[in-house]
C-alpha cells in the first residue's frame, strides 16, 4: 500500500477551510484516544496538546510568517492498523472500529496537511504485544509518496502512549485563504484558535464528554512578540437549551421521498460576558463537527450578528442523516444543489436553499431581538414602495428581523415576476391543449374554464406587481407638486436668483424645452389620465418642429413667426412665448396647458389661450379643430372672468366651451373647451383618481 502525494494533491481539491489541518488533527487526535480507550480499562484523561509557532520566514522585518503547527495526544498511537489505514487514502478503516464517538471517514483529510504545508512530521509511541515502540516519519514536498515502509520503528524505554503530529512550511496557497503577513500572528494565536475550535467541535466535545468524561486540550502560541495560552476543558462546555426536530421540506411544495427527513436542531446560549469575542453562529454539522456556517444566510450585516440578545450568543448546530450523506470529501461544504426548480420533474433532489428556507421559522424564533416592530416595517414598506400587507401574504414573503423595506419589496416583485412567468407558461400549454379539443367535448369546457381562471389570476398579479410601483411614483410627484406650489422645495428656500417658482412647476409635469422625440419620462397624467398616451407632446418648444407623421409636419411653416407677431403686438416680453406645454393626437385634437407663477392673477391671460387655439387652428391645415386649453395659477379676480365662463360645482375654477372662429371672415376652424383652474384644484382630481390604485392594492401612502 502506498499513499500517492501527488496523486492525493491533484485528485483531492484543496479545502476552502483554512484552519483544515488544526481541524483534522484534532479530531485524529479524538480519534485515537478513543480508540485507546476501547482497548483498555484504566487510562489517564484525554489530554491533547496544540502548539503554534509563527515566525519569520526570512533575516527581515518584512511580514514574511512561517507557521508549525504540533499537536500532542495521548492516543493509541500510530500501531500497525493505523499505519494501514493511513498510506491508504479511501480507508475505511475507523468505520469499521464501531466505536462510540468516531464518525465516519472520508480518508481525505490528511491530504490537506500536504495541501497546506511543504513539510509533516509524526513521532509516536504505541504498544505493541508486550512492549512499547516508537514510530517516526519525516517528509518533505520532494517526496511523492508515502508506504508502511516510509516509517521508522525501533525500541523506546519510554513507558506512556504520546503522539506528536506536526507540519510546518506553509505553502503560498495560504495567502489565497485570507491569511497574510499583516495579521497571521493574530490568526493563529491562542485565543483566535480556541474560538474556532470552541465552535467548531462544540458538539462533538459534548458528546466526547459523556463518552470519556474529563478531558482537557491547551493551546500555547508564540510569535515574535508574545506567549498565549486557552484551554478548553469539559467542565466548561455549556448544556443544550434545547434539540429541536425541523422538518426538511422542498420550497416548491414536492415530495422527495416518502420517508419524512428532519433536521436536528441543537441549541446552546451562551453568556455574552464569558464570550465577548463571539458571535450568533447557525451551522450545518456532519461527523458532530461544524462543516458549513449559514448564519449569513438569517443575519446579513456583522453588526446583527454581533449583537447579544438577552445578553446571550445563540449557537444552533444542525445535524442530520441526510447531512451526513452529503458532506464532501474536503468536509467544507456539502454535495447539495445550491436550488431546486420548481419546474424540473426528474431531479427530485433537495437544495441547500430548501435547508435553509426549512430552518428559517425556528432560527428567527431564537434570532429576533424582542424590539424588532414588524407591523413598524411592513408599514414603511407600504409607504416607501406600495408594497401591501396583503400583497406580502399573496406572495407568501414572511418578514424576518434584518428585512429592509427596499429587501421586502424586492422579494415581493421576484415572487410575483416568477408566478407571472410560470403562470403564462400554463397558459400557453393550455391554449395548445385547446387546439386539440374538440369543441362539442366535456374536456374543452374543463380546459377553457381552467384557462381563463389561471389567465385571471396572472392579470390580478402582474396588476398587483404593477400598480405598486406605479402608486409609489405618483404619490411621490403630487408631493412635490404640493410642495413647489406652497414654495417649500428647497430650492424655491434657498433660491438667491430669479425667482422661477413657474419653471419649477412646469417641470414637475413635463421638462421645458423638450418634447417626446426626446423619449424623456414626463408626469402629465397629473392634469388628465388620457393625455399621457397622445402621440406627441412638447414644452416650450417651436411649433413648426412637430411632425404630423414620418413625412409631413403638423403646422404650416411660419406658425412661429406669426405666433410671435401676436405676442409682439401686446408685450414686447413675451414675443417669443410659446404654450407651456402642447400635446396633439392623430385624431385631431390638441391640448394647450399655462402655467402662471403663483400671485399672478390667471383671469387676465384667458385672451392667450383664445389666440393659441385660434393660431394652431389656422396653421393645422385643417387637422386640428378640437383643442383643449388649461389655464393654471393660485390667484384669481371672479369679478374680471368673462361671462361665458361657467363656475365648477365644487366652487373653484371655471370652464367654458367656445367656437373657434376668423376674426376677419368669422369662417369657423374648430372648438376650444377651456378651463380656469386653481394648482390645488388639478392636484385633489389627481389624487382622487390615484386613490383607485391604492384601494385596489390596499395601500395608504
Amino acid at each position: 500500500m502506498a499513499l500517492d502525494i501527488r496523486g492525493g494533491l491533484k485528485n483531492t481539491s484543496i479545502s476552502s477551510n483554512r484552519y483544515v489541518v488544526l481541524e483534522e488533527l484534532v479530531s485524529n487526535a479524538i480519534d485515537s484516544y478513543l480508540i485507546r480507550k476501547n482497548s483498555e480499562e484504566l487510562l489517564p484523561d484525554l489530554k491533547i496538546d496544540i502548539d503554534v509557532e509563527v515566525t519569520n520566514s526570512t533575516l527581515f522585518n518584512d511580514c514574511q510568517h512561517d507557521v508549525k503547527l504540533k499537536c500532542t495526544d495521548n492516543g493509541a498511537g500510530f500501531g500497525d492498523d493505523q499505519i494501514r489505514a493511513f498510506v491508504t487514502k479511501d480507508s475505511t478503516y475507523k468505520d469499521y472500529l464501531n466505536i462510540q464517538g468516531i464518525g465516519k471517514c472520508k480518508g481525505a483529510g490528511r491530504i490537506q496537511y500536504f495541501h497546506f504545508f511543504r513539510n509533516f512530521h509524526v513521532d509516536s509511541i504505541f504498544f505493541s504485544g508486550d512492549k512499547y515502540l516508537r514510530r517516526t516519519i519525516s517528509t518533505n514536498e520532494n517526496i511523492h509518496e508515502i508506504t508502511e515502509q516510509s516509517f521508522k520503528t525501533e525500541n523506546t524505554e519510554e513507558e506512556s502512549l504520546r503522539t506528536i503530529v506536526s507540519v510546518n512550511s506553509f505553502k503560498d496557497v495560504f495567502n489565497d485563504k485570507g491569511f497574510s503577513g499583516s495579521n497571521i500572528a493574530a490568526d493563529f494565536s491562542a485565543p483566535a484558535i480556541h474560538r474556532y475550535l470552541y465552535l467548531t467541535f462544540m458538539q462533538r466535545f459534548i458528546i466526547l464528554k459523556k463518552i470519556i468524561g474529563d478531558f482537557t486540550i491547551t493551546i500555547n502560541s508564540t510569535d515574535n512578540e508574545s506567549t498565549q495560552s486557552a484551554v478548553i476543558k469539559s467542565d466548561d462546555l455549556p448544556s443544550p437549551v434545547s434539540v429541536e426536530s425541523v422538518p426538511l421540506c422542498c420550497s416548491h411544495g414536492r415530495s422527495v421521498d416518502d420517508a419524512p427527513i428532519s433536521l436536528r436542531v441543537t441549541r446552546y446560549s451562551l453568556p455574552y460576558s464569558s464570550f465577548s469575542d463571539f458571535g450568533h453562529e447557525v451551522a450545518l454539522c456532519a461527523n458532530s463537527a461544524l462543516v458549513k456556517s449559514v448564519t449569513k444566510s438569517y443575519l446579513k450585516g456583522g453588526q446583527d450578528r454581533r449583537l447579544p440578545i438577552n445578553e446571550k450568543y445563540e449557537l444552533l448546530l444542525v445535524e442530520s442523516d441526510f447531512l451526513e450523506n452529503k458532506v464532501n470529501e474536503q468536509r467544507d461544504d456539502f454535495n447539495i444543489p445550491r436550488e431546486c426548480s420548481a419546474n424540473d420533474d426528474f431531479d427530485l433532489s433537495l437544495s441547500m436553499q430548501d435547508v435553509l428556507d426549512s430552518l428559517e421559522d425556528y432560527v428567527f424564533s431564537i434570532l429576533t431581538p424582542l424590539d424588532f416592530d414588524k407591523d413598524e416595517l411592513i408599514s414603511s414598506t407600504e409607504s416607501k414602495f406600495g408594497i401591501s400587507r396583503s400583497m406580502l401574504e399573496q406572495a407568501k414573503i414572511k418578514v424576518r428581523y434584518t428585512d429592509t423595506e427596499k429587501n421586502l419589496a424586492k422579494r415581493v416583485l421576484k415572487k410575483y415576476q416568477e408566478d407571472i412567468v410560470n403562470e403564462t407558461s400554463k397558459i400557453f400549454d393550455l391554449k395548445q391543449e385547446l387546439l386539440n379539443l374538440d369543441p362539442r367535448s366535456q374536456d374543452f369546457r374543463e380546459k377553457v374554464n381552467s384557462l381563463s381562471w389561471t389567465y385571471t389570476s396572472t392579470i390580478k398579479k402582474m396588476d398587483m406587481a404593477n400598480l405598486s410601483q406605479l402608486v409609489v411614483r405618483r404619490s411621490s410627484m403630487l408631493e412635490v407638486l404640493k410642495r413647489a406650489q406652497e414654495f417649500m422645495l428647497n430650492c424655491q428656500a434657498n433660491s438667491r436668483g430669479r425667482n422661477e417658482n413657474e419653471k419649477i412647476i412646469h417641470n414637475v409635469f413635463f421638462p421645458t424645452g423638450r418634447d417626446s422625440n426626446d423619449s424623456i419620462d414626463h408626469d402629465i397624467w397629473i392634469l388628465n389620465e388620457e393625455y399621457h398616451y397622445f402621440e406627441h407632446i412638447a414644452s416650450d418648444k417651436s411649433l413648426a418642429s412637430i411632425p404630423w407623421n414620418e413625412t409631413e409636419k403638423l403646422f404650416e411653416n411660419d406658425i412661429d413667426e406669426e405666433l410671435e407677431k401676436l405676442f409682439a403686438k401686446n408685450n414686447l416680453d413675451h414675443r417669443l412665448k410659446r404654450p407651456d406645454i402642447a400635446i396633439f393626437n392623430q385624431e385631431g385634437s390638441a391640448i394647450i396647458i399655462e402655467f402662471k407663477a403663483p400671485g399672478v392673477e390667471i383671469q387676465e391671460h384667458i385672451p392667450d389661450l383664445a389666440q393659441y387655439a385660434r393660431l394652431i387652428a389656422a396653421k393645422s391645415n385643417g387637422r386640428i379643430k378640437k383643442i383643449y386649453g388649461y389655464l393654471i395659477g393660485d390667484c384669481m379676480d371672479e369679478s374680471r372672468m368673462p361671462l361665458n365662463y361657467t363656475r365648477f360645482p365644487s366652487g373653484l375654477g371655471y370652464f367654458s366651451t367656445d367656437a373657434i372662429v376668423d376674426p376677419s371672415s368669422r369662417i369657423p376652424y374648430g372648438e376650444l373647451y377651456s378651463e380656469v383652474l386653481f394648482y390645488g384644484q388639478f392636484i385633489e382630481r389627481a389624487e382622487n383618481r390615484l386613490k383607485i390604485y391604492k384601494q385596489k392594492l390596499n395601500v395608504e401612502i
